[in-house]
C-alpha cells in the first residue's frame, strides 16, 4: 500500500517547465527628466518587470542587469545598452527580451529587421508587454509591420518638427546648443561674451591682420603663452577656424544662410573686415608675399673688409626666392677691383645663420652674462645677475617662434656691426643693447601676461 502511494505521487508530478531569461530594455529620446528619481525609464520597466513576474509559471525569469538608454534616438542602433543587450544575446545569456512598446526597441523597419534577424539566429522573442500579438503567425508579422510602419513615420514627423524648429530659433538669432566657442559662455541659454576669453580672441584677429600668415599667428601666440580654453596651445588650424567663425561678428549661420544673433560681437568690423581681406587671397600667394617682404635681419650691419656696406637683394628663378647681401663695388660696377679678402657676394640665409649662432654662443658665455649684468644695473639697480641670466638664457629657445620683425628689431639691438671676410665673419655686440634686451624679458611690462592671455 504504502509503495502504491508513493507510484501514484510521483506520477502526479507537474513536468520540468524549461526556465527563460527574461532581459527588460528601456530606452527615452531625451535627458529631459532623467535627473528624477522616478522616471520613465523606472515606470517602463515596473510594467515589464510587472509583466514578467506574471509570467512565474511558464518559467520566466527577471535578469537583473540594466539596459536603459537614456537621451538616445530610436532611429539608430547605436545606443550603448542596446549594443551591450545585443552582445549578452549573440554570447547566450538572454532567452527573451521584454519592452514596454516595439518602439522604445527601434522606430526603423530596416534597423528592427536586422534585430530580428540576429534574435532569431540565436533562439530569442520578444515581447511588448502594451502590444499583443504572436511574430509566428503571417497575421502577426503583419500588425508588427504596420505597428513598426507607424512608428517610423511618427519618427520622420517629430524630425521634421525639430528641424523646423531649430531653423525658425537660428533665424532669430537664438543659441541652439553644442559646443561654446572661444570667447562666450553660457548664461540663462545665452552667449555672453567672457572677458579674458574675448581678448584673446580679438588678440589672434590683430595677429593675423598683422602677419598675413596662420603659421606666423601660431608662433606668436605660442611664444606669448595663448592658449585655448583646455590649456593647449593654439596651433594654425585652431587660428583659421577662430578666424572663420562669424559667432564672433554677432551672427549666427544655419545651412549657408547668415542671420543677426541675439549675442554680443566681441570682433569689431574693422578688424573683421582686415582678416577676412587677407583670407581672401591663397595661403600660398600669402606666403610668397611673407618671403618676399621678409625683412634683411643685417640690413645697414653688414660690411666688407673695404668698409662698405652689403646690401640685401633678391632673385627669383622657377618660382622660388634666393636672397643675398652684395658688396657696393659689385652693384656700383666696379667689379675689376680685385681684394682677396672681399666678399662680393653672399647667401643671405648662410650669414645671417652664422651670425645668429654666434649671437647665441655668446649670450652663453659667462662674460658676456655678467657684463650685460652690470649695464643694466645702471638703471635697473634691483636687477639680479639670476634673472639676467636666466632672461638670455629664454632668448634662445624662444627665438624661432618670433616674427621676423621681431628678429630684426632684437638683431639690431644686440648687434653693433658684421664685417665679412673670406676668412669669416667679425661680430661686434652693443653691451648696452644686451643690457636693455635683459631688462625687457626680465621685467615684463606688467600688462602684457594679460594681452597674451
Amino acid at each position: 500500500m504504502r509503495h502504491g502511494r508513493g507510484a501514484a505521487a510521483v506520477g502526479a508530478m507537474p513536468a520540468t517547465v524549461r526556465k527563460l531569461r527574461c532581459a527588460v530594455y528601456t530606452r527615452k529620446s531625451t535627458e529631459e527628466g532623467l535627473e528624477r528619481e522616478f522616471n520613465t525609464l523606472d515606470a517602463q520597466r515596473d510594467a515589464c518587470e510587472a509583466y514578467v513576474a506574471s509570467q512565474r509559471q511558464e518559467g520566466w525569469v527577471l535578469l537583473r542587469d540594466r539596459y536603459d538608454d537614456g537621451g538616445f534616438s530610436g532611429g539608430t542602433l547605436e545606443r550603448p545598452a542596446l549594443q551591450r543587450l545585443l552582445r549578452d544575446v549573440e554570447a547566450g545569456r538572454v532567452d527573451v527580451i521584454v519592452v514596454y512598446k516595439i518602439d522604445r526597441l527601434s522606430r526603423s523597419l530596416m534597423d528592427f529587421a536586422r534585430l530580428v534577424e540576429t534574435f532569431e539566429a540565436h533562439g530569442v522573442t520578444f515581447v511588448s508587454v502594451t502590444q499583443s500579438f504572436s511574430t509566428t503567425t503571417s497575421m502577426g508579422r503583419l500588425t508588427l509591420n504596420v505597428l513598426l510602419s507607424f512608428a517610423q513615420f511618427e519618427r520622420e514627423v517629430i524630425g521634421e518638427r525639430i528641424r523646423d524648429k531649430f531653423a525658425a530659433s537660428r533665424a532669430r538669432g537664438m543659441w541652439m546648443g553644442g559646443k561654446v566657442p572661444l570667447g562666450y559662455e553660457v548664461r540663462d541659454r545665452k552667449l555672453v561674451p567672457h572677458p579674458d576669453e574675448a581678448a584673446r580672441v580679438r588678440r589672434v584677429f590683430a595677429l593675423f591682420a598683422e602677419t598675413a600668415s596662420g603659421v606666423d599667428t601660431a608662433r606668436r601666440l605660442q611664444a606669448q603663452g595663448t592658449t585655448a580654453r583646455s590649456g593647449r596651445p593654439l596651433d594654425k588650424g585652431d587660428v583659421y577656424k577662430l578666424l572663420n567663425n562669424r559667432t564672433y561678428r554677432g551672427e549666427v549661420v544655419h545651412k549657408g544662410q547668415v542671420y543677426p544673433g541675439e549675442h554680443e560681437a566681441i570682433v569689431g568690423q574693422d578688424l573683421w573686415d582686415r582678416a577676412h581681406a587677407i583670407l581672401q587671397v591663397s595661403p600660398r600667394a600669402r606666403s610668397a608675399a611673407n618671403r618676399q617682404h621678409e625683412p634683411a635681419l643685417l640690413r645697414g650691419l653688414l660690411f666688407g673688409t673695404d668698409g662698405r656696406a652689403l646690401s640685401p637683394t633678391h632673385t627669383r628663378k622657377r618660382g622660388r626666392l634666393y636672397r643675398y647681401y652684395v658688396a657696393q663695388r659689385v652693384l656700383k660696377g666696379d667689379a675689376d677691383v680685385e681684394e682677396s679678402t672681399l666678399v662680393r657676394r653672399v647667401s643671405a640665409e648662410q650669414i645671417e645663420r652664422v651670425v645668429l649662432d654666434q649671437v647665441r654662443n655668446l649670450l652663453r658665455q659667462p662674460e658676456i652674462v655678467a657684463g650685460t649684468w652690470l649695464a643694466a644695473r645702471g638703471d635697473d639697480p634691483n636687477l639680479t645677475e639670476h634673472e639676467v641670466r636666466g632672461a638670455l638664457q629664454h632668448l634662445d629657445p624662444l627665438w624661432d617662434e618670433l616674427f621676423p620683425a621681431e628678429q630684426g628689431r632684437i638683431v639690431r639691438a644686440l648687434v653693433e656691426r658684421v664685417t665679412v671676410s673670406s676668412a669669416g665673419a667679425d661680430i661686434r655686440l652693443r653691451v648696452d643693447g644686451l643690457a636693455g634686451l635683459a631688462r625687457e624679458m626680465a621685467r615684463p611690462a606688467a600688462d602684457e601676461p594679460r594681452a597674451a592671455a
